[in-house]
């Protein structure tokens, strides 16, 4: 399992980190749809969305808003910050529902109702911050680079972290394995990450911010490691509310894709307002 995790993580990076470097905007915007899409397609599921046909419909009517959100080019960066910060309102709210873990877990129509509007609420915010952190500047996809690399960094850092140090859980009726030692360790590696693609690794023509606005960056990042972290036991919380060990199975090694993006989910909407709001 171990290979098979690595090669597929192998193949997924490189063609992550190749699509934001060569693509243009627009076909990077249709790319990332897709893959949201099908990670909507998984939160729908643990919704308790069993039927093919209606989680087809709501999947359908997610792109018609998409389609909404570009269809007037002198709008769209307009509504691309517009749902940015609808994004950020929503994860506020999911660190509530986080607290009360009960609520939702019995398949009431309520309850189902209310995690239908969370993944809309989630998966639409965080695909117009990826395009408007891509379309922001000419310097858009190393933006877009350093906000994600942040979030796999962080992840990273704070499984191996959790490995060798946790001790502490972190929140064990959602995900038992999660420590505040991984919570810290991740958060180092993230500043790390975006200290070293902030400054541009000493490469002149990368530099996106200068050393009397790297605090900026720095505190921008820490909001948005703890955010992906909050993506990461939401996706958790309804795991556990559907019985589920992974979201899909379509990521040898892996789970689903929503087991991959779950972090970035909660993390971009973050990092596209904290970079607007500080003029980054």
């Amino acid at each position: 399992m171990t290979k098979t995790r690595v090669l597929a993580a192998l193949i997924m990076a490189p063609t992550a980190i190749a699509a934001i470097l060569l693509l243009p905007s627009q076909w990077l915007a249709a790319a990332a749809a897709a893959v949201f899409l099908i990670g909507l397609w998984e939160w729908l599921k643990l919704a308790g969305v069993e039927d093919t046909l209606a989680r087809t419909t709501l999947l359908l009517l997610n792109l018609v808003l998409m389609v909404l959100v570009v269809w007037d080019r002198d709008a769209s960066l307009f509504l691309f910050r517009v749902a940015a910060l609808i994004g950020v309102g929503w994860w506020l709210l999911a660190l509530l529902w986080l607290r009360f873990f009960n609520f939702g877990a019995q398949p009431d129509s309520h309850a189902r109702a209310l995690k239908l509007l969370a993944g809309t609420l989630a998966v639409l915010p965080a695909w117009a911050s990826l395009v408007l952190l891509h379309a922001s500047s000419d310097q858009g996809h190393l933006w877009l680079l350093t906000a994600l690399a942040v979030v796999w960094a962080a992840d990273s850092g704070a499984y191996f972290a959790g490995r060798t140090f946790g001790k502490h859980k972190l929140a064990p009726r959602i995900s038992p394995n999660k420590t505040w030692e991984g919570l810290f360790g991740g958060l180092v590696a993230g500043l790390i990450v975006a200290t070293a693609f902030g400054l541009g690794f000493g490469v002149a023509d990368w530099t996106l911010v200068t050393v009397a606005q790297l605090p900026w960056l720095l505190l921008v990042t820490t909001v948005a490691v703890f955010a992906s972290v909050l993506g990461d036991l939401f996706e958790s919380l309804l795991k556990r509310h559907a019985g589920a060990k992974d979201s899909g199975h379509i990521i040898p090694g892996h789970g689903g894709v929503l087991d991959r993006v779950d972090g970035v989910l909660a993390a971009l909407p973050v990092f596209a307002i904290g970079k607007e709001i500080f003029g980054l």
